[in-house]
């Protein structure tokens, strides 16, 4: 431990002074950029130093905000050069003197503890996803003092999964910024829009929504669909758009950042499937006032039928479609459904109270 760490330690300096080290994944910048770069802006207003832990091809210049150390890991990426990595990790972070390590990935919690023990500091843990019982990661009962969830459904679910750490968990909202009013069917000029993301895997369930939106076109109903993937299912999404007939009506679109800005000018946002991930683009598509068709089993916090979302049975196509259906049909309805949302939003998901949150969990973090 260097100078600036047994200071800290030993009380010399302000006990509400935070240098939080943030280990990162490339899940972290793919599906929650908005809410880390979202931390970042926080951190610079509130005068906090901060450290990302990044690999090395990440690009940081949609999150990076006022003072921050990036730290790439692993230097040299050469399987037979580990050892020298961590080392070098380690000394970089020794040189950043962070009071707490915040691993915001449940993939890199291995790393983070093995860097919590050789810093001898503190971390917290977010977990961000549903968890089985027979493929748990480690936690460190010593040094891991938080584990965070973004939902009350994960929450539930880790202490059932993880017992012994239920007084640690701590259910902390992704905050986001809600737009004024809802933005869907507020362009009466233009063509209808129907927006949503093609799995990487579950393709069977998506099959079932655009078979459905096929029935739509067949019943004349004039929209336009645009398909968002990553590419691994690209191939295969533009065989099935082929095969039912809706390439004229489909775009298809790589993963954008702000994705709020696609989400912004759509009408209809739908979920194909059930989520064990907390679902961010549902967020953002709440957030700017997408009316959401969506189903449920699996991290559904956001999700109250007929509120905040349409609901319907990602197995019967009949139900996607009357889902879909009602939502072209009735525009006021499709409205009051995103005001609803974005309320719900505004009330429990702010970005203030997300960060103020985070900071109250560094600044305690002692074992």
């Amino acid at each position: 431990m260097n100078d600036k760490q047994q200071d800290l330690a030993s009380g010399k300096t302000d006990n509400k002074a935070v240098r939080p080290a943030l280990i990162t994944s490339v899940e972290t910048f793919t599906e929650f950029p908005a809410s880390l770069r979202h931390l970042m802006v926080g951190f610079a207003d509130e005068s906090i130093p901060a450290a990302i832990v990044c690999s090395t091809n990440q690009n940081l210049n949609a999150v990076v905000s006022g003072a921050v150390d990036i730290i790439r890991h692993p230097s040299f990426n050469i399987p037979l050069l580990w050892k020298w990595n961590r080392k070098i990790l380690v000394e970089r972070l020794e040189n950043f003197a962070p009071t707490v390590l915040h691993c915001l990935c449940q993939t890199k919690a291995e790393l983070t503890r093995r860097l919590a023990r050789q810093l001898d500091l503190p971390y917290v843990l977010t977990v961000n996803s549903l968890q089985k019982r027979w493929a748990q990661f480690s936690i460190s009962s010593k040094r891991c003092v938080k584990i965070i969830s973004p939902a009350k459904s994960i929450s539930a679910n880790l202490a059932q999964v993880y017992p012994r750490f239920a007084d640690r968990i701590e259910h902390i909202n992704i905050g986001t910024f809600t737009e004024e009013g809802p933005c869907c069917f507020s362009r009466p000029d233009q063509l209808p829009s129907i927006v949503t993301v093609a799995p990487a895997d579950n393709f069977e369930r998506f099959e079932n929504l655009l078979t459905a939106i096929r029935h739509l076109a067949i019943d004349g109903y004039e929209f336009m669909l645009v398909v968002i993937s990553a590419g691994k299912a690209e191939r295969r999404l533009r065989q099935a758009l082929t095969a039912l007939g809706l390439s004229q009506i489909a775009v298809i679109i790589p993963h954008l950042e702000p994705r709020r800005s696609v989400l912004a000018a759509a009408d209809i946002f739908v979920q194909s499937a059930p989520k064990k991930q907390f679902n961010t683009w549902l967020l953002e598509a709440m957030s700017v006032g997408t009316a959401v068709a969506t189903c449920i089993g699996g991290v559904d916090d956001l999700i109250i039928d007929s509120r905040t979302a349409l609901v319907f049975d990602t197995e019967d196509e009949l139900s996607i479609k009357a889902a879909l259906q009602r939502l072209l049909d009735a525009h006021d309805f499709a409205r009051k459904l995103a005001k609803n949302a974005q309320k719900t939003l505004t009330q429990n998901y702010s970005v203030s109270s997300m960060i103020s949150s985070t900071l109250r969990v560094y600044r305690n973090a002692e074992y």
